[in-house]
């Protein structure tokens, strides 16, 4: 099984700050996931990054994570929460892992 995570900073590309309340970007990126009909999770998380000007920038960071999505959708959802976040780039990883379900008897 394969996972998918985009990442995508909540700073403007232009402005380096969160325009917006965080929960405004995790409503957008759950109306993007349903719209492409993907199941997901997701979590915010802070960290930071250097620019490729070196400038260092601290910000909070939705990582969203799929589970084996249709071929085409992530790069889709991608470019859609570039978009409507307003940022230069957002980070795809891909990995294979070991998935499965426990129920109760």
């Amino acid at each position: 099984m394969t996972e998918i995570t985009i990442s995508v900073g909540l700073n403007d590309a232009v402005t380096k700050q969160q325009k917006y309340d965080t929960k405004m970007y995790v409503d957008i990126m759950k109306f993007v996931c349903q719209s492409y009909h993907v199941a997901f999770s997701y979590i915010v998380s802070d960290g930071g990054y250097f620019h490729e000007n070196g400038d260092y920038v601290q910000e909070k960071t939705l990582v969203l994570c799929l589970l084996d999505p249709e071929k085409g959708i992530v790069d889709a959802i991608a470019k859609d929460l570039c978009t409507f976040f307003h940022q230069e780039s957002v980070l795809i990883t891909e990995s294979k892992v070991r998935a499965y379900f426990i129920k109760e008897n």
